[in-house]
């Protein structure tokens, strides 16, 4: 019944938006359709009056040409005959202006022919006056009359004929808008109409959803109650994700640690049964150059040995730390900071997405540095030049403190990134592979815990979660 119920109130509301939607959308495009027509006639509103001004301008610079021309015929100044000379090419120039704003109207087209004509009688008329009074200097009154009178006759012919072009241009403006003005009235009718029946339809959209209404919230609580349930869920399985990633690293850690104490044992007795046998052989041995450089040799590599046992140690032994109560986001800065110089290099961005009103936390300010400057290294160096970009981002997560670094370089496979903290484990050319087990460390000295994500071609992302202080 129920069921029924709610089928008919959807059907109802289905058909009454959909008619309202037919209605408002065929408004919308009338309405676009007016604008669109309105818009071409400002234009060419904005067309003809170019194409007056144009005019103008052109008859303008006709008479300037002709001004110019009797300025030099009166006074003799030659700067009237460079006015005159530089009047010629903007007639030309303003002419083939004209030309091309009109190439739609033949009528036009025409006219300006006409009108090209007459300019070039009128030049021509000029330049015959021009050459008269240049090559004579006692010229006849009588022929200069002749040519004046010709030609204000032509300018006059030029007048009439951009009159007719101008009345041409007000004549097609006229028209357009008498047709936008009719289709304007037209949809002022159908805008009032479709308000109408929008209205009417509101009113029953409003009574019909009144009726549902009860129904539609018992819905949505059942709907809110199982997405929170959902959420939550999904919050709990993330932090038991995140909590078991933690774990095996500590415990990788740990055995990682035994093992190094184990291998450095086993290395040190022998190594020092080595140096023995060499100081007690060399003092036995008659010096020579080449026994002094085999002897040299053991020695050398012998101490190499004794160094990388020492690292390996050191990179896995609980370090001495003096903790302070810190910013993250102030710790993060300085790390930036001691990386600067192979940012500046590489031209690496650093996007710095810092949390707010984040609490304070326990950590060894030197130490930390170290840690946070190896991952920003290590992303420096996986990325591109000038096309490398480091985001860090500090948050609150799951009550604890969360330090992301971001970067867009060439990313692991996922043998490489399960190798990741292991001791003498690297990709680079000269790395000892000793560098993130030694940031491990100092992390997991700290009570917090560090993991890595990476994607081959992408990317990698180191998190770092520490306690709150």
């Amino acid at each position: 019944m129920l069921t029924s119920f709610v089928d008919r109130i959807s059907d109802r509301f289905r058909w009454g938006y959909l008619a309202a939607f037919l209605l408002l959308l065929l408004s919308y495009i009338l309405t676009f359709y007016s604008s669109q027509q309105v818009s071409n006639q400002q234009k060419s509103v904005n067309h003809i009056t170019e194409v007056m001004d144009t005019l103008d301008v052109l008859v303008t610079e006709l008479k300037s040409a002709e001004s110019s021309l009797l300025g030099f015929l009166l006074i003799k100044d030659q700067k009237f005959i460079e006015e005159y000379n530089k009047s010629q090419p903007l007639v030309q120039s303003t002419y083939l202006k004209l030309k091309q704003l009109t190439a739609d109207n033949q009528l036009q087209q025409k006219r300006l022919d006409t009108l090209k004509m007459l300019i070039d009688r009128k030049m021509s008329v000029m330049s015959i006056g021009l050459n008269l009074f240049a090559n004579d200097q006692e010229v006849a009154p009588i022929t200069l009359q002749q040519v004046g009178n010709e030609s204000r006759q032509i300018m006059d012919s030029v007048r009439v004929m951009a009159v007719k072009i101008k009345n041409e241009e007000t004549r097609l403006a006229t028209a357009r808008s008498k047709r936008v003005t009719t289709l304007s009235n037209f949809i002022k009718v159908i805008n009032v109409a479709s308000i109408a029946i929008a209205i009417v339809l509101a009113f029953y959209a409003i009574a019909t959803y009144n009726q549902g209404n009860r129904a539609k919230v018992a819905a949505d609580k059942q709907a809110e109650d199982f997405r929170k349930e959902l959420e939550g869920r999904v919050n709990e399985l993330d932090k038991l994700n995140t909590e078991l990633l933690e774990l095996r690293s500590i415990e990788k850690f740990a055995v990682t640690g035994r093992i190094a104490r184990t291998i450095a044992h086993e290395v040190r007795n022998p190594l020092t049964n080595i140096n023995l046998a060499t100081e007690h052989l060399k003092s036995e041995v008659t010096p020579a150059a080449d026994i002094d450089i085999l002897f040299d040799m053991i020695s050398r590599n012998s101490n190499r040995i004794n160094e990388l046992i020492n690292d390996l140690l050191n990179s896995t032994k609980a370090s001495q730390l003096n903790f302070v109560k810190v910013d993250i986001n102030d710790i993060v800065d300085q790390s930036i900071g001691f990386a600067q110089d192979r940012i500046d290099l590489k031209i690496i961005k650093v996007i710095k997405n810092y949390g707010t009103n984040l609490c304070q936390v326990l950590v060894d300010i030197e130490k930390i540095n170290i840690a946070f400057l190896n991952i920003i290294v290590n992303a420096i160096e996986a990325m591109d030049d000038n096309k490398g970009i480091l985001t860090i981002t500090t948050e609150d997560k799951n009550n604890r403190c969360v330090v992301t670094f971001t970067d867009n370089g060439k990313g692991m496979d996922k043998e490489n990134l399960s190798k990741l903290f292991e001791p003498y484990f690297t990709t680079k050319d000269k790395g000892n592979g000793l560098g993130l087990t030694n940031t491990q460390n100092i992390i997991l000295s700290h009570q917090a815990n560090i993991y890595a994500d990476s994607k081959e071609g992408v990317g990698s992302s180191f998190v770092v979660s520490f306690n709150y202080a």
